[in-house]
């Protein structure tokens, strides 16, 4: 009986399919003859409309993507600068990302270097790791593929190569911004104005500046895409082609989301509450959410088999959403019965999902064996206030900027290029408009078919519902922690743009207003027009200068002592040695000289987490002795010390790590109410400059400079008097 349900249903859509089909052409051709144009005119002017904004909207991609190309070489000289010079600008993860990208182009042949990526122990000390799996190398694998397949060794130089890709999807981020603006609004006039914001706001819309080979910044562009498709995928009286071929982008773009980034299942999270929200209000047709949910689980699985069997994939929040919901489909299907039984079942089914859903989350955790990271779940305790903890980590992620409510800087920088006032006046519209449709389908109104420009009813476009629901709920997380910005802004950018270029919503608001002095709907033409133009024109006006004088200064990054350093390491250290520190010197030091390190700047697993912790401990209060004990331990040679760590006078209080690992230890209590507990060593990293005893038995300085003094720990330990 399922399997004919389902073939009735298929048989079904693809007779509304084709029925569409027919009767799209047919309206439209009676709607030109009562406008005296022919079906041939019409069609040319819908090509010369869909041409010009596929070109605006390429060119937008292609024009950001060498505005930020000139800017990396403005600000790093990159090309005037040594290879060395240049891997130094790759900071903390980053430099680890781009190191295992030389050693894949290093390695005889493609499959020897996945190879030793997957069973690599020469990164870090007594430890071998599957680096693909645990810091998702898969943009790495594809741009190696990509630089020898293409035969672009003797062309370009690797470094080039890499970052051109990354600032390649970068355009194709902006494109997909743009495109989905055009399609909710119905002018590409709105992608022109997103493109604008975005930029102008790029310090709140993209990491790109800070860490290029993030995992985000591979990641995000095909999540637009995704993004894109599925808004035109929701939309209502789609012709086939289009339907299929959003289909099919949604579907390869969501799993390519899922290969490039560990945390892509959280925001498909979101996006699946979405969608929910939006079905269990009867607002969208809900054949095609259904599908979107069949693509989920088709990405997790796949993802679960190519990703070294994954075990986060499978206890993932959206994994148990999804199978929530397919489970509770049957009770969703009776839910147009009668408008009481509908009601009641529609609580129901609101119910039987969240239940289901945790229960089957909670389920998945108990009997999967997984690595989920223990320490976020601490974290959000801590963050909530449910706990409090005096745990290195917890409270140095605490410290985070990216970890903290976002600052004032942030709105202000929003309202100054007028993007947060539209963005609200836009967000409070299209939120009553749909707070109005669902009211009506509670009270039993249907949908109508066809929404027109004088209904002004834009609430009931399910697109428009979807992107209501989704950016409130980016928004709330936004609020919460100041790197969720990232993936915010860019669609506050976009729903702004949209709504100040689309006349369905001035309609809406003029059917609010009952205007009766100006016909509405030319009013709404107008401003649709007026609006965006005059907008546009104030933030040429104001941020175009500021864009061209970024691109013309010429700005200054040198730093000679960590050139020094790497300089030393690679003719003066032994092939063999291990390097101790802290963990963004560490990626440093593997990425330039290829040392082996005792630690990485990698916060998904407990116990790179526990080795950062114990190796920060030459910046606190302990004896030389116990750091020498610590260091021998993971097989390090060499300890280096920087002196900005050291002697660090951070602006937030208790947030440096030298107060952070006083706390840990219990040497120093800062509360008021003041307990104070003293250690009986002084600090070890300014302990050991001294060059006093015990710590010349245990260390011996080998190299220094204004800001790293290195030293070897000693093998055979010799007292002295």
């Amino acid at each position: 009986k399922m399997s004919s349900g389902a073939a009735d249903l298929r048989q079904r859509k693809k007779q509304n399919c084709t029925e569409s089909d027919k009767m799209a052409p047919e309206e439209r051709n009676k709607e030109n003859s009562k406008l005296g144009r022919s079906p041939k005119y019409m069609l040319i002017q819908r090509f010369a409309k869909l041409f010009f904004g596929c070109l605006a909207a390429v060119t937008s991609g292609m024009m950001y993507a060498v505005y930020l190309s000139t800017y990396h070489e403005r600000k790093f000289w990159f090309s005037s600068r040594q290879e060395l010079e240049r891997e130094i600008t790759f900071q903390g993860d980053s430099a680890i990302y781009y190191s295992f990208y030389k050693e894949l182009l290093k390695a005889p042949s493609f499959e020897r270097g996945v190879y030793e990526l997957t069973h690599n122990n020469k990164t870090i000390s007594l430890k071998t790791i599957n680096a693909v799996q645990q810091m998702t190398l898969y943009p790495e694998l594809i741009a190696s593929v990509l630089y020898q397949a293409s035969g672009s060794e003797e062309v370009i130089e690797p470094v080039y190569f890499y970052i051109g890709i990354v600032f390649g999807l970068q355009g194709i981020y902006v494109t997909a911004l743009f495109v989905t603006s055009w399609v909710m609004s119905g002018t590409w006039l709105a992608g022109m104005l997103t493109v604008a914001w975005f930029i102008i706001n790029r310090t709140d819309t993209t990491r790109i500046d800070y860490s290029i080979p993030s995992r985000e910044n591979w990641a995000l562009p095909y999540f637009a895409c995704q993004v894109a498709a599925l808004t035109g995928y929701l939309k209502k009286n789609l012709n086939c082609s289009a339907e299929k071929f959003c289909y099919l982008l949604v579907n390869a773009s969501t799993y390519t989301f899922v290969m490039m980034w560990e945390y892509s299942h959280y925001l498909l999270f979101v996006q699946a509450v979405s969608l929910f929200l939006l079905d269990s209000f009867a607002l969208a047709q809900t054949e095609k959410v259904h599908e979107v949910y069949r693509i989920y689980l088709f990405s997790l699985i796949v993802g679960y088999l190519l990703q070294f069997e994954n075990s986060a994939l499978l206890v993932s929040p959206l994994l148990s959403l999804v199978v929530a919901l397919m489970l509770s489909k049957s009770l969703q299907m009776n839910m147009k019965k009668s408008t009481f039984v509908s009601r009641l079942l529609k609580v129901m089914y609101i119910y039987l999902v969240l239940t289901v859903a945790v229960t089957l989350n909670f389920l998945l955790k108990m009997f999967i064996p997984h690595k989920e990271n223990e320490h976020m779940l601490k974290f959000i305790e801590v963050k909530l206030g449910l706990n409090t903890t005096k745990n290195f980590t917890m409270n140095w992620l605490l410290c985070q900027e990216s970890l903290q409510a976002p600052s004032q800087d942030f709105f202000l920088r929003l309202t100054q290029s007028s993007l947060l006032p539209f963005y609200i006046l836009v967000l409070i519209i299209c939120f009553f408009s749909v707070t109005q449709v669902i009211f009506r389908r509670i009270c039993g109104e249907p949908l109508k078919e066809t929404v027109k420009l004088e209904d002004g009813r834009i609430g009931e476009r399910p697109e428009i519902v979807y992107h209501v629901i989704h950016t409130i709920l980016l928004g709330c997380l936004a609020m919460c922690l100041e790197g969720m910005k990232y993936l915010w802004t860019p669609y506050v950018c976009m729903l702004a743009a949209f709504g100040v270029c689309s006349p369905e919503l001035w309609m809406t608001l003029f059917k609010w207003l009952r205007l009766k002095a100006v016909h509405p709907i030319l009013l709404a033409l107008i401003l649709s027009m007026a609006v965006p133009t005059i907008i546009g024109f104030s933030l040429w006006k104001e941020f175009f200068p500021r864009i061209m004088t970024e691109l013309t200064e010429l700005q200054e990054f040198y730093d000679p002592d960590t050139v020094e350093l790497m300089t030393w390491i690679k003719r003066q250290a032994p092939v063999a040695a291990v390097f101790a520190g802290s963990p963004q010197l560490m990626g440093v030091i593997k990425l330039c000289t290829g040392w082996m390190v005792s630690s990485l700047p990698l916060y998904n697993d407990d116990d790179l987490l526990k080795r950062n912790e114990n190796i920060y401990q030459i910046y606190s209060k302990r004896s030389a002795e116990d750091i020498y004990k610590i260091l021998t331990s993971y097989k390090a040679n060499f300890l280096v010390i920087e002196d900005s760590i050291c002697n660090e006078v951070g602006p937030v209080r208790g947030c440096r790590v030298k107060d952070l690992l006083d706390i840990a230890n219990g040497h120093v209590v800062c509360e008021e109410g003041d307990n104070y507990a003293y250690s009986k060593y002084g600090r070890f990293c300014h302990e050991i400059k001294m060059n006093y005893s015990p710590y010349v038995n245990y260390f011996t300085r080998v190299y220094w400079n204004r800001s790293y003094f290195v030293y070897r720990i000693n093998t055979v330990i010799s007292f002295q008097s």
